[in-house]
């Protein structure tokens, strides 16, 4: 089990003593760098990193305000502030931070804060090794065999949705995309949103395969409802949606390749 981790400090040599410290833990993968806050949050939305090491004391953006707007992203690394000043600690965990190391960073000190989100994502059943794509669950079962063998299995074109403490159901074709914000999966429909009892995976699952795509471990998109592609960085991509709000929905380097593939492009 690896976590894919992105460092983000002003100070270079910071930012080297610290890769160097974590290159003592076989489970930490160091795959970027940012030397400030907008850097590290163009990276984060690019990419699925697992943890986060953020720096508190920056130009522009700080670290407790980048920790902020994190907060807001539906798919959220883990953070661990490394930072040289002890007096942000109580803000730092208004944010959920992890732990709060103060430099210089002691490796048995950056030991446990890193236990700490293996604990964390154990307790949540991840399955890293899959993250990308696939999650490590058990499908719903939408047939009606357990009441009658003698019953064919059931399959309708409309998803279920909690609205306003109501059941509807919703027609795939009206689905824009479906979405993870905090543990939690959302459907997407032109100017609502709304909540779904089911993993990401099992509505995959359960939703047409010519028309819906998994871009993303947290977005599923619905093809037909896609208007632009755009170049993103580092070659992923943002799908712009024919929502109201003109939605972006991100597009992993992994899942490029196959949506070019697909689309023809």
């Amino acid at each position: 089990m690896k976590l894919k981790a992105l460092i983000v400090d002003d100070e270079y040599p910071a930012r080297q003593e610290l890769r160097y410290a974590l290159n003592n833990f076989d489970n930490i993968e160091v795959i970027g760098e940012a030397a400030n806050a907008q850097e590290a949050l163009v990276l984060i939305k690019a990419l699925d990193y697992q943890i986060l090491f953020l720096d508190i004391s920056m130009p522009g953006m700080s670290g407790i305000e980048l920790g902020a707007v994190i907060q807001k992203l539906p798919c959220q690394p883990f953070v661990i502030f490394v930072t040289a000043y002890d007096e942000y600690a109580v803000k730092a965990f208004d944010i959920n931070a992890v732990d709060y190391l103060l430099k210089p960073v002691e490796i048995g000190r950056l030991k446990r804060a890193i236990d700490k989100v293996l604990k964390l994502i154990g307790d949540s059943g991840s399955n890293l090794e899959n993250q990308e794509i696939e999650e490590a669950e058990t499908p719903v079962n939408y047939s009606h065999t357990d009441i009658n063998p003698d019953f064919e299995q059931i399959k309708i074109d409309r998803i279920p949705a909690e609205k306003k403490g109501k059941t509807v159901l919703v027609p795939e074709s009206d689905l824009v995309f479906a979405f993870t914000e905090k543990d939690y999966v959302y459907l997407k429909i032109y100017d609502e949103k709304l909540f779904v009892r089911v993993t990401l995976k099992e509505l995959e699952k359960r939703l047409d395969p010519k028309m819906f795509f998994r871009t993303h471990r947290c977005y599923l998109v619905n093809l037909h409802k896609v208007k632009e592609i755009v170049p993103f960085f580092n070659g992923t991509y943002n799908l712009i949606v024919d929502d109201k709000e003109k939605s972006e929905v991100p597009v992993s380097r992994a899942q490029a390749k196959k949506l070019k593939k697909i689309i023809g492009f």
